[in-house]
């Protein structure tokens, strides 16, 4: 429904996003976010020659400053090499990569209109854990596509056990209008794809929690974003997109800290500030 509610994907000047940045980081903002609802496609309708690769070199390189940029949501469809390389060679660009897939099926990815097979979504994977090693990846599943089965479910299941996702955004599907899946036929009951959502639900969070327990005893740089949630801890977000709680003092809110890991749950990180 995206492309219906958003309208056709605009690009603005590289100028007007550096000028931006650069704006940002001498008032002191220290996480920046580039978003777009496919940022990958940056640059179609410019007359420079530029795309998405290029500005994250240009920010790396152009504006200077201690902080670090994200960027959200990228299509698998036009994610390439060159973005991979552009986040491996970029010192300020966050080790982290949101992909959505949607679905471990190639036929439900056809139903869907995506445009790319699973095949091709795993080429990407493996490059760039090994361009760069520790990445953190997540992505986006959709449960009960119209038409889906139980066999496309469990495909999707096994995608999810070859990838090692840090964390999902899992959605059951509902109907848009206006969409041509709004038109397919549909047999799954209501009830049975919950008890699949509940099942990938379960799956991740066996996975995710694999994941944070390999941060305990590590050290990582964070950035305080505010109160945590239990009295004298503070909220920040690793260079990962990792949440991480410490105790800290409300004064290192906006500063880069070093944080030594301590504990792990599936969803967040705790530790200490090392002094």
């Amino acid at each position: 429904i995206v492309p219906y509610v958003r309208g056709r994907e605009r690009s603005r000047e590289s100028a007007s996003v550096i000028q931006e940045v650069r704006q940002l980081v001498s008032q002191g903002c220290r996480d920046i976010t580039l978003l777009g609802q496919n940022v990958n496609s940056y640059g179609k309708g410019l007359e420079e020659k530029i795309n998405f690769s290029t500005l994250l070199r240009r920010l790396n390189d152009e504006v200077e400053g201690d902080f670090r940029i994200r960027f959200m949501t990228s299509h698998p469809r036009d994610c390439t090499r060159e973005l991979i390389d552009a986040i491996a060679d970029c010192p300020k660009v966050c080790k982290h990569l949101h992909l959505p897939v949607q679905s471990g099926s190639d036929r439900v990815l056809k139903e869907m209109n995506r445009h790319y097979t699973i095949e091709h979504y795993l080429e990407l994977i493996q490059y760039a854990k090994e361009r760069v090693p520790g990445i953190s990846l997540t992505s986006d599943i959709i449960v009960g596509f119209p038409g889906e089965t139980r066999e496309d479910f469990e495909q999707t299941l096994e995608l999810i056990k070859q990838v090692g996702y840090t964390s999902l955004f899992t959605f059951i599907y509902s109907r848009r209008s206006g969409t041509k899946a709004e038109k397919l036929p549909d047999v799954v009951t209501a009830e049975e794809k919950s008890k699949w959502f509940q099942e990938l639900l379960d799956l991740q969070g066996v996975i995710g929690q694999e994941i944070m327990d390999s941060y305990v005893g590590r050290r990582l740089r964070v950035l305080p974003e505010g109160p945590g949630r239990e009295e004298g801890t503070l909220t920040s977000r690793s260079d990962g997109n990792l949440i991480v709680e410490f105790p800290g003092d409300p004064s290192l809110v906006g500063n880069f800290v070093e944080v030594q890991i301590t504990g792990a749950m599936n969803w967040a990180l705790k530790g200490e500030v090392v002094k």
